[in-house]
């Protein structure tokens, strides 16, 4: 993969930008005055994931068939390609034999591991008890893979067919033409330091100008976000909603090890009220990954998804799953998409298109039987499933919308309704606490950077508004984020003195635990939580991401608008 280095050896003029001299090294960055490198390109696209990467390898076919180069660019914000993907794969391989029909043939592909057996269970606290396996959920003929192995896999290919693809390099924000229309993207700044100042490492972001710019940030990106409120692209879907998922990866005894077995839980721990449920995934190699997804719709503010995980472990079924010679080697979280086809936007706007989990796309179908048992209460949710799921299909010619229009942030209700929940204690090893966990992500980010979670505001950043956001948050919601966030970036502390503080307390950001999940910007009841990129290269550096993803959903949809544009000159 390109570094900086090596950009700066294919353009000769960003050596005369780079500030070095102590003289300046601590003068205060002024976005307004900076002088940028900017490159022009046929095609930008945000985000080295498996949409963003599908859609390079695309452009580079057409390309070869049509006969006209396109110069076609991929920015990545984690430090390699694959290393900020948590989501995994079960992956259905359809769309992968059209868009490389010689897959199989690489030796070096990473879909080693077929799914043998696919099983839904039913959870009570001491109950493991099988229920009908969705048959549009079957995993015949699928495979379960690691997304960030198989991500990088993508990325070399793409670079093999001519993709010039930029790890570190984090789109920051997009560049417009004079007519408001989107003309690329910028990177972010590096070597700033806490105070926006910069330091003698300090580097001007650059632009890249495109003649269509594609957007594949994956769910809840900061310039999809951005887009999507300029150009209004929800004005006729519902609002997004979006689960918090969090995962594992063990390495097991031998003796519970069941390669290729596909294992989807509902119930405990999770109440009747709260949308959620399990996975269990036995990988290549001896590995499981296991996680639990929580709709961000969730009301109780005292519920905190990494515990609510920690506590499934403690089931029957899942310790013994653990049990003997077992040993955790990793673990995660992301945000994910849940709202649907009616959620999904406008996906193209002036100058390029959203493409992957930055529009929305996920394939409802297959999950959607589960999804209605756990909304709807348990027993009639099952029974209503069933229906949905082995008698129909999930082809139901209806559908639920969101005629309320409300933001899973909406949903939170006041903390005076609710108990506080008495989770146990850890008891390792099949639980632990959170910053024990926290050190499997392989998180970094340099500590003397600008804080990249911003208490902001309809674009304002003050005193004021962050001494509400204390008092609404504790007063209201018994600050929530200090137990929604499942990487312990979000502090409410004693601090008598503190201006910015309401009744003896602050909030206190510990942004260099942040694993990039984005929960605090969706689910914050006051929405004054903003998730910006952090310098290029930090964050988590997943190698075992597993959940259950639908390769076909991104072959099938993210070509539709964006690639007519591209290749007709």
């Amino acid at each position: 993969m390109l570094t900086r280095t090596v950009l700066r050896s294919r353009i000769p003029n960003l050596s005369r930008l780079l500030h070095s001299s102590s003289r300046i090294s601590r003068q205060l960055f002024d976005l307004s005055t900076v002088e940028r490198v900017s490159e022009d390109v046929d095609v930008c696209i945000v985000g080295a994931g498996p949409a963003g990467l599908s859609t390079a390898i695309r452009l580079k076919q057409l390309e070869q068939k049509l006969g006209k180069e396109l110069r076609v660019v991929v920015l990545e914000k984690g430090a390699e390609v694959g290393s900020h993907i948590l989501s995994g794969a079960v992956i259905e391989p359809r769309a992968l034999d059209e868009l490389l029909p010689d897959w199989a043939l690489r030796d070096d592909h990473p879909l080693t591991q077929s799914a043998t057996s696919s099983h839904m269970r039913f959870l009570t606290k001491s109950l493991s008890i099988p229920i009908p396996h969705p048959p549009q959920m079957s995993n015949r003929g699928n495979y379960i893979v690691s997304l960030s192995r198989f991500t990088a896999w993508l990325g070399n290919i793409a670079e093999e067919m001519g993709v010039e693809v930029y790890p570190g390099f984090a789109g920051a924000g997009v560049v417009y033409t004079d007519d408001g229309s989107v003309a690329g993207v910028r990177t972010n700044e590096v070597g700033l330091d806490r105070l926006g100042c910069m330091k003698e490492s300090f580097e001007p972001g650059m632009e890249f100008r495109a003649r269509v710019t594609l957007i594949a940030e994956g769910a809840h990106g900061s310039i999809a976000k951005e887009l999507i409120q300029k150009f209004d692209l929800r004005r006729n879907s519902d609002p997004q909603t979006y689960g918090i998922g969090l995962k594992e990866v063990w390495r097991v005894d031998p003796t519970q090890y069941r390669p290729g077995e596909v294992v989807h839980t509902m119930g405990w721990p999770l109440d009747f009220r709260t949308y959620g449920g399990g996975w269990v995934y036995h990988m290549a190699d001896g590995l499981v990954s296991l996680g639990l997804v929580i709709g961000l719709d969730y009301a109780n503010p005292y519920l905190s998804p990494y515990k609510e995980f920690q506590r499934m472990k403690h089931h029957p079924y899942f310790a013994e799953l653990l049990s003997g010679n077992s040993t955790r080697i990793a673990y995660g979280g992301r945000s994910l998409n849940e709202g649907g086809l009616q959620s999904v936007p406008q996906l193209y706007f002036p100058g390029g298109a959203l493409v992957g989990c930055s529009a929305g796309f996920v394939n409802i179908a297959k999950i959607k039987g589960t999804h209605n048992a756990m909304k709807s209460g348990i027993w009639g949710g099952i029974m209503y499933s069933g229906v949905d799921s082995l008698l129909l299909k999930g082809r139901t010619p209806w559908t639920f919308r969101n005629r309320a229009r409300l933001t899973d942030a909406q949903h939170t209700q006041p903390a005076y309704r609710f108990l506080p929940i008495n989770y146990p204690p850890p008891q390792p090893p099949l639980s632990t606490d959170l910053l024990t966990s926290l050190t499997l992500t392989g998180t970094n980010h340099a500590e003397d950077q600008p804080v990249h979670l911003r208490v902001r505001k309809d674009g304002n950043e003050n005193t004021a508004l962050r001494k509400l956001h204390v008092q609404r948050n504790l007063s209201e919601y018994a600050g929530l984020l200090q137990r929604a966030c499942p990487a312990g970036v979000y502090e409410y502390v004693e601090d008598e003195t503190a201006a910015d503080g309401w009744n003896g307390h602050k909030l206190v950001i510990n942004s260099q635990n942040c694993i990039h999940c984005k929960l605090c910007d969706i689910k914050v009841p006051t929405q004054d939580i903003t998730w910006t990129v952090p310098e290029g290269g930090g964050g988590p550096k997943y190698r075992f991401g597993v959940a259950e993803f639908d390769f076909a959903c991104l072959h099938g949809l993210v070509f539709s608008s964006s690639i007519q544009v591209v290749v007709t000159y």
